[in-house]
């Protein structure tokens, strides 16, 4: 039977060609993802090995869980450990124990430099678009391979790749963007890094500098969030595991008890920190799951319908081994060997295009500037779950078709009698039930967004498990079981989507079209089963359309009744230097300027929140608040706070109450930076003083040139100590600040809705202007003046800053869209999956169909049916059987995202609206899908003789 098996393998190839296609997509896709989440982890691990080399890291001691984040959303539970910031000056502790070489506080810093390249435009860098600014002293795996590391501000040493990015050489002088404005700077170095940076652009700048950069970006000084630890026990060589716990635990020792630190191996740091990258990159997977799950769902389909096709030519082929003694057990047998065969080489075929996929991927990521070196080969069990997965999907695409043929008794089998379709409503009466649980679950759902922070219902039960699952949950569950419902709901509506669909084809083509809407109900199952691929792929696509569009709607609705002020200036780094904001506040056609500045570190009550400091116009010339309680524009005239409504309920608070506002500001520490010019002076008087003694005692030794050498030495250290920069030894603290404020008005603005407002002059008192991000700038024109000439003034005084962006209310809509729409370009890609996967199922239905009609289709045409009415007949069937999943993927699809609009209407998605052009498109597309589909099935109908046909059966 084995032999059979393999025979009937082998004779019915062909037929198999494309459920091996559909396999290996699905494969390759469960192979790719796997691959690409390897190849993001083999980069991060590399990355970690290079960026983090230190033998042991000092860091906090207590673990905070950082839950006290900027928005203060209840639906929100994720929550990132972390530990306490330690202070920098326990490097001189640390320096001093037996086995450490060096010693150094991380004050590395990203996003807040722009490299200005060759060509006069700031350097992208692909799609990482990351400029991290590091200390200028090498690491242990970076290698200055040309010219010398920075010295002061104007110098600078590049990264090879931002060499190359930019064009720039060394020596070159070029200008790099500082969140305090442009300055010229000239590279006087390049160095390399033991691993590719996957498209970062890497800047080397003088410790002060960075380090100045790293308080203003952190709003923190003295204090850093680990110390990494060089041991010189191998002589510069990275320590074993062993060496590198014996060096921490000796740290230990040395650390005092009151500085809440606490030393751990670089091994283990590295592990957290990679752990901590791969899980944020972990989402890439299942996205790409999602087409394998797709592909494969309807590779089943297929793979049930070509095993039909094939169980029925061969039923009096099983009907005589069954007459001659084989069990049915045997036949079922060779009917699972043939799927077994199909499912290793789809799965074979799967591996290899999954890997050459991955690899396709790298090659265009390094195109795009973003060079990826992790390994992109499968491994062993990579290799092994597609295998597994293409195999066990042909085998349960077999199943069903293999039952039939091993239990038709052999006179019917040999007679080929076709048994009647078994009732649809069973199945459609378990489906109805299981649609209408994830309906009330979206309803559900619905209630709490309306509720908006109330009780959803008046049943204490559902209001329990609403308050348990919340509405991600609910969601969730509503989809799947619509999902799985309305599949289970297919069969019993396809007579009645033949109907209505076929009406119009039936009246332009009354034969075709009524022999196509019959044809459709003969199959229930298969033609429900064929069209849930459509209604999948459309169902997700229409339904993150309509969530897109209403995005888009919610953000112009917002733009055009909030925004008043006539051009919005922004940074691509994320910060607008101050310089920038006084020349446009030069401009004589400006009425106002309006600055929106992030408070770093600002807590009231004790509790972080979104807070911005704002000049009094804010309400006045740039948004239109809308008051939930209180005025105001009054309100931070008077220096009062302005609060959203969600954080008001969340805090409980209310017009008049008083708020205890803490922050603090960066000082002088005058006693600490006195004893570090005492103990430089002391160390470079000491240094002198060694190198005289030593030119005193090899004069007297004779030696005169050993002698003249180190009294120049002494003479050079004396220099060095005049030249040294005294910001260097200025040493910093933190100086808490305190402030009461009442609550002057309340807004319920969607995009305020979780953040504090406070006068711009009070929220300097608290904490340095530095440390006040500017990340937003309104200029209101003058009345009268030229508006559309007042956008040549701005960009003209913005144009030197390179990384300024003037755009008016159109343009800033469309950036906003533009965001929205690029993670659209990800779901059309899957709908094009469902669309390629759908045809190859429709073309699979259409072929079985014309199997089963062969003798029915001659009959047609000897009765004087044309080609041209045969054709027609079979591209209404697929077009129809491609508008009903189309049209029920469209239903469902939008109903989910009017429920998801709906559901998050009060966190600003105010607006609903429905891409009713889009999915037009949809449903115009399903029908040349279906007419194309048609075509293959076509031709073999029309291929065999007529007299052959008529005598097929």
């Amino acid at each position: 039977m084995i032999r059979v098996g393999l025979r009937d393998a082998r004779a019915h190839f062909s037929r198999f060609l494309l459920s091996i296609i559909a396999i290996a997509l699905g494969v390759s896709f469960v192979v790719g993802s796997f691959c690409f989440r390897e190849m993001l982890n083999n980069q991060v691990d590399e990355m970690m090995a290079t960026n983090a080399d230190h033998d042991v890291y000092v860091r906090g001691s207590e673990e905070q869980h950082d839950d006290e984040t900027m928005s203060t959303d209840s639906d929100s539970d994720t929550s990132t450990a972390t530990y306490n910031m330690i202070d920098t000056s326990l490097t001189t502790t640390i320096s001093k124990v037996n086995g450490v070489k060096d010693a150094t506080a991380d004050t590395s810093v990203s996003g807040v430099l722009t490299l200005v390249g060759k060509d006069g435009n700031a350097v992208s860098s692909g799609m990482s678009g990351i400029t991290v600014a590091i200390n200028g002293k090498a690491w242990r795996s970076a290698h200055l391979e040309h010219g010398d590391w920075p010295k002061n501000r104007h110098e600078i040493a590049l990264h090879t790749f931002a060499l190359e990015q930019s064009g720039l050489g060394i020596g070159d002088t070029t200008t790099l963007v500082y969140p305090s404005g442009p300055e010229d700077v000239k590279i006087v170095g390049s160095f390399s890094t033991d691993s590719s940076q996957a498209g970062a652009l890497l800047i080397a700048v003088p410790g002060n500098v960075v380090k100045d950069l790293y308080e203003q970006n952190s709003g923190q000084s003295g204090q850093t969030q680990n110390i990494g630890v060089y041991g010189s026990a191998n002589g510069g060589s990275p320590l074993t595991a062993a060496q590198q716990q014996e060096l921490a635990d000796r740290i230990n020792k040395a650390l005092p008890r009151s500085s809440k630190a606490h030393a751990i191996t670089g091994d283990q740091m590295r592990d957290e920190s990679s752990k901590s990258s791969k899980e944020m990159l972990g989402f890439i997977q299942p996205l790409i799951l999602i087409f394998a799950v797709i592909a494969l769902f309807v590779g089943s389909f297929i793979i049930a319908n070509t095993f039909s096709m094939i169980v029925r030519e061969s039923m009096r082929g099983y009907a005589l081994l069954r007459s001659i003694g084989a069990s049915s057990g045997q036949v079922f047998l060779t009917v699972i060997i043939q799927a077994l065969i199909l499912g290793l080489v789809g799965s074979v075929a799967g591996i290899a295009l999954g890997w050459g996929m991955v690899k396709g991927i790298a090659a265009l990521l390094a195109q795009l500037g973003t060079p990826m070196t992790g390994s992109v080969t499968p491994t062993p069990n990579d290799m092994l779950v597609g295998l597994v997965v293409g195999i066990v999907v042909a085998v349960i695409g077999a199943v069903l078709p293999a039952r039939r043929a091993a239990l038709a008794p052999p006179i019917q089998a040999m007679n080929e009698t076709v048994n009647p379709e078994p009732s649809v409503a069973p199945r459609a009466i378990a489906g109805g039930i299981i649609t209408l649980i994830g309906a009330l679950s979206w309803i559900l759902c619905w209630r709490i967004g309306a509720a908006d922070g109330k009780e959803p219902t008046s049943v204490a039960a559902v209001n329990a498990l609403a308050d348990a699952l919340g509405t991600g949950w609910m969601l969730g569950i509503g989809a799947a079981c619509v999902v799985i419902g309305v599949i289970m709901v297919g069969p019993a509506l396809v007579e009645t989507a033949s109907v209505v669909l076929g009406w119009i084809p039936s009246l332009l083509f009354p034969v075709a079209g009524r022999l196509a809407m019959r044809n459709l109900s003969r199959q229930k199952r298969r033609t429900s089963n064929t069209a849930a691929a459509l209604f999948v792929g459309v169902a997700i696509v229409s339904c993150l359309g309509v969530v897109a569009s209403s995005v888009n709607a919610s953000v112009a609705g917002i733009i055009d009744s909030g925004l008043k002020t006539d051009y919005i200036v922004s940074s691509t780094n994320g910060q607008i230097p101050d310089k920038a904001v006084n020349d446009i506040k030069g401009i004589k056609d400006v009425k106002s300027v309006s600055v929106s500045r992030m408070m770093m570190n600002a807590k009231f009550d004790g509790e972080t929140a979104l807070a911005f400091a704002e000049q009094p116009t804010v309400f006045s010339d740039v948004m239109d608040p809308v008051a939930a309680q209180g005025n105001a524009d009054k309100a931070l005239r008077r220096g009062e706070l302005v609060v959203g409504e969600k954080l008001a309920k969340d805090r409980d608070w209310k017009i008049g109450d008083k708020v205890t506002v803490t922050c603090k500001r960066v000082v002088v520490d005058q006693e600490a930076t006195a004893k570090a010019q005492a103990d430089y002076q002391a160390q470079v008087q000491a240094k002198v003083q060694s190198l005289q003694t030593e030119a005193q005692t090899l004069l007297a030794a004779g030696d005169q040139a050993g002698a003249k050498a180190k009294a120049d030495e002494a003479q050079q250290a004396v220099a060095d100590a005049q030249n040294v920069d005294p910001a260097t030894l200025v040493k910093t603290k933190d100086e808490p600040t305190k402030a009461v404020r009442r609550i002057g008005a309340i807004i319920s603005n969607s995009v305020y809705r979780t953040a504090v407002f406070m006068n711009d002059e009070q929220a300097e008192n608290l904490t340095n202007k530095e440390a006040l991000f500017t990340i937003m700038v309104f200029v209101t024109a003058r009345h009268g003046s030229d508006v559309a000439g007042l956008r040549g003034k701005i960009l003209k005084q913005t144009k030197p800053y390179y990384v300024l962006t003037v755009q008016d209310h159109d343009e800033y809509k469309s950036t906003v869209s533009s965001l929205v729409d690029q993670m659209l370009i990800v779901l059309y890609a899957l709908l094009a999956l469902s669309i390629i996967i759908a045809i190859f199922g429709i073309v699979n239905t259409l072929a079985l169909s014309v199997s089963e009609r062969t003798r029915e289709i001659g009959l047609l045409r000897a009765i004087g049916t044309s080609k041209a009415k045969i054709r027609g007949m079979l591209a209404i069937e697929a077009a129809l059987i491609s508008v009903l999943g189309t049209v029920i993927g469209l239903v469902v699809g939008t109903a989910a995202g009017v429920v998801i609009q709906q559901t998050y209407k009060a966190s600003g998605m105010e607006q609903l609206a429905i891409p009713w052009g889009q999915l037009g498109v949809f449903l115009l597309l399903s029908i040349g899908i279906g007419v194309l589909a048609s075509l293959p099935p076509s031709r073999r109908a029309l291929k065999a003789p007529v007299l052959d046909a008529v005598a097929s059966e």
